[in-house]
């Protein structure tokens, strides 16, 4: 049991665009936090890179501020939890913390050709063991690309001088030591999105491993997502020893602050890009519309909670493109003021494939399309189209998740930094046609690292205690009609087809 002084839980959220630590108290109410974004690498069309020791400064920064924001030292922290960015690659050398290059950000589609290739000679061992669609945005491809186009990498992977991880392996080794005795470890949530892992043994499995074509050598030791695998080094950002006991990715994490644990129970995360994830309990489900199977999470020795999952590559992201590329608007935010200056799109649709589509279609060659434009429509009728296009693509996941799982849905649970958009949250309604809820603590993914940690070292005695936590903070009804809600959906099909086959 945790010690009475320790009253508190941290988490380390090391997302696609920044990195964040918060501190939670025992009803998940948040005490304080610091977060800083890292710069986003595009040397090529297609390319997307971080730099890894950019990422762990950050965390040792936004550790260190937010502890002081929270008015705490570490020695109150009952444990830390991590959660990540999922497939993003880092490879590095365990004797020096060195890397071989920038990370390979799971946006990063370099690999599309060595996917098609994957799926035309081994996509249905693929998908039957690893759950997934062969596809660039998993990490085993990526591993692969680099052993094979970064000078050094597959000699020194042969000496054991070269290893691999998910963004939570990178944090994970540095914090517990890195070059002396730091652990290379991984979570089955993360390791469920390498194409390498088996969903029934939850072990790197040998036939995968072959398939992908990558050393086994290199590859972390898979534990599960609760359960304490070491102590921070007094000289790291905590500057003491803090138990880590939580691992999970980022989506993941989001099911598990949503408390949403029982089978059936559906989230929506809503940030660079948007992910859908549904319980479907210790029953492995097949997807036939594109979905993939994931593992949810595992705590302790429990057995695994499996779940479907649409992952959706552009949402946030496309915003983001809006006011940085185009600069349509000076902060994310104003997109909601842009946008409810016009009462409808106009007729404007924006399917934002910047890195092709993912589910339920994957479609690589698919690129991003603005259409529909005369010479009515303003940028108002662009920046309402963008957030439309963040729910007609949540949309397609949905309808496909409902037929896959022969589930009633009723209420959609969203977090996420675009739910504090109310006009998104609405225009999620009418799509839908369900109604849809967001939490008082609309950061879950931190919240979910944090639960995983306190559960593991019995912060709290069970998931009861976190579903008490779980409190609304607003809900949104559908206002559309029939007719007006079959015409944009029609529509929108019509514009995800103009997207497709313009990769070559």
């Amino acid at each position: 049991m945790a010690s009475q002084t320790r009253q508190y839980v941290g988490a380390i959220d090391q997302g696609t665009t920044s990195t964040r630590f918060m501190v939670f108290d025992h009803d998940g109410c948040e005490v304080g936090r610091h977060q800083l974004e890292h710069e986003q690498i595009m040397p090529r069309s297609g390319w997307v890179e971080h730099d890894p020791a950019e990422i762990w400064r950050n965390t040792c920064t936004v550790v260190e501020q937010g502890l002081k924001d929270a008015g705490i030292d570490a020695g109150e922290l009952a444990a830390v939890g991590i959660t990540n960015q999922r497939e993003t690659t880092v490879v590095w050398d365990p004797r020096t913390g060195e890397t071989f290059g920038n990370a390979i950000v799971w946006q990063d589609t370099r690999t599309s050709a060595l996917a098609a290739a994957l799926d035309d000679e081994h996509g249905d061992l693929i998908r039957q063991k690893a759950g997934l669609q062969p596809d660039s945005y998993f990490a085993g491809g990526k591993l692969r690309w680099i052993l094979e186009n970064v000078d050094g990498v597959a000699e020194a992977a042969e000496q054991g001088n070269a290893i691999f991880g998910t963004i939570d392996t990178w944090l994970l080794w540095w914090l517990t030591g890195g070059p002396d005795g730091g652990l290379h470890v991984t979570d089955v949530t993360n390791a469920s999105r390498t194409m390498l892992m088996d969903l029934e043994t939850l072990q790197w499995d040998d036939e995968l491993i072959a398939a992908v074509g990558v050393p086994t050598s290199m590859l972390p030791q898979i534990r599960s997502s609760a359960e304490e695998y070491g102590t921070t080094r007094t000289d790291g950002p905590f500057g003491a020893e803090v138990v880590l006991a939580g691992d999970l990715g980022d989506q993941h994490a989001a099911l598990v602050g949503q408390a949403c644990f029982e089978p059936g129970m559906l989230k929506n995360t809503y940030g660079t890009g948007n992910f859908l994830v549904l319980n479907t309990g210790t029953e492995i489900v097949r997807s036939e519309r594109g979905l993939l199977t994931t593992v949810a999470y595992q705590f302790g020795d429990d057995a695994p909670v499996y779940a479907l999952e649409g992952s959706i590559a552009v949402t946030g992201s496309a915003i983001q493109w809006l006011r940085d590329q185009l600069q349509v608007f000076d902060e994310a935010a104003d997109s909601e003021r842009l946008a409810s200056t016009v009462d409808d799109n106009g007729g404007v649709y924006f399917v934002p494939a910047f890195s092709g589509l993912f589910a339920p279609y994957w479609r690589p060659d698919a690129r991003g399309v603005i259409v529909g434009l005369s010479r009515f429509n303003t940028l108002a009728h662009v920046a309402r189209a963008a957030l439309e296009a963040i729910c007609y693509q949540s949309k397609d996941v949905v309808d496909a998740m409902i037929a896959d799982a022969d589930l009633d849905l009723e209420v959609l649970r969203v977090d996420g930094g675009i739910t504090a958009n109310d006009l998104c949250m609405q225009i999620q309604a009418d799509i839908l046609d369900i109604e849809v809820s967001r939490p008082e603590v609309i950061e879950t993914t931190c919240l979910g690292a944090a639960y995983a940690a306190g559960l593991a070292v019995g912060f709290w005695s069970s998931t009861d205690e976190l579903v008490a936590n779980w409190a609304e903070n607003k809900r949104w009804r559908p206002t559309w009609d029939d007719t007006q809600r079959d015409e944009g959906y029609h529509q929108w099909k019509k514009a995800v087809e103009r997207t497709l086959g313009w990769a070559e």
